[in-house]
């Protein structure tokens, strides 16, 4: 379990930070990226959920994907080395995409069939839920530069659980947006 009893520390004050194992990297290191943009994520998914209260089924889904994305940054602050380590290292599992990936088609059930690209808004709600795909997606494109560097590895269950968690997340956009119907839509040179 995690332990904090005093939040600063001074170690930062360099401009490096500490993984998992105790290796210090900058604060610009891609890996720091990767996993601060996954808590930037959860951040915006808190502001949705001051929307989703009245939604409870969504809201559990929302929560359980808040506390993923809590094991997504200990598996990315916790590079695969090939060093055997004195504990067992959180990490992304299969189990954890399959569930967003249920949760992707229970919603997407009842959503009208998508017949354009949607714009960004509609509800507080799904406006905050687009930000946060948006967000997501950023992430996923640092973890898969991250996982292309030599030296580096990153998962292949963890780029596949934001791969879905970035798709779960525009369903519930629309999904909150009355199941599709109010979602603004882009009209192609409608402003020409």
């Amino acid at each position: 379990m995690v332990k904090l009893n005093k939040i600063y520390t001074r170690t930062g004050d360099d401009g490096t930070t500490g993984l998992v194992a105790g290796e210090r990297r900058p604060k610009y290191d891609l890996r720091i990226e990767a996993y601060g943009t996954v808590d930037e994520a959860n951040a915006v998914i808190g502001m949705v959920r001051l929307h989703t209260a009245s939604m409870p089924d969504l809201d559990a889904m929302l929560m359980r994907i808040q506390n993923d994305c809590f094991d997504l940054g200990a598996d990315l602050a916790t590079p695969d080395t090939g060093k055997k380590l004195d504990y067992e290292p959180l990490r992304i599992v299969d189990s954890q995409v399959d569930r967003v990936e249920a949760d992707i088609d229970t919603l997407n059930a009842d959503l009208e069939p998508l017949r354009s690209f949607v714009l960004p808004g509609g509800t507080a709600a799904a406006a905050y839920l687009h930000l946060g795909r948006t967000v997501v997606r950023r992430a996923e494109r640092c973890m898969v530069e991250l996982a292309d560097q030599d030296g580096e590895s990153v998962s292949p269950a963890a780029i596949r659980f934001t791969n879905r968690l970035s798709d779960f997340l525009f369903v519930a956009a629309r999904w909150v947006n009355d199941h599709g119907r109010a979602d603004v839509l882009w009209v192609p040179g409608k402003n020409r």
